[in-house]
């Protein structure tokens, strides 16, 4: 029985990159899923359920990574965290209110 391990490519998009708040925002996301996620990229993956590990991976602004899942709602997983990384984790808008804030 050889089963087919969903992937999908996503690239960070939002200006801080991949630090603690976006990291603690994806696990939260893939903890509600009961597959087995992974994270990564040039080979090295990690587990999308561990912030530590979120966090060695260094993932800047621009950054492409790799998303896999493995079990019952492996696409559901996939789906939802690829949404979360084309939404920028919803920072951009906060980006932009700090930024002019800064500047009055």
């Amino acid at each position: 029985m050889n089963k087919k391990v969903p992937t999908r490519t996503v690239t960070v998009r939002n200006p801080q990159g991949l630090h603690a708040r976006p990291a603690d925002l994806l696990v939260r996301m893939a903890s509600s899923f009961q597959s087995t996620i992974s994270i990564g990229r040039d080979g090295e993956m990690v587990d999308c359920k561990s912030i530590l590990s979120l966090l060695t991976l260094g993932a800047a602004q621009g950054t492409v990574l790799t998303i896999s899942a493995d079990g019952s709602d492996a696409e559901d997983a996939i789906d939802a965290i690829t949404d979360l990384f084309e939404s920028g984790f919803d920072e951009t808008n906060e980006v932009s209110g700090a930024e002019s804030a800064v500047d009055s």
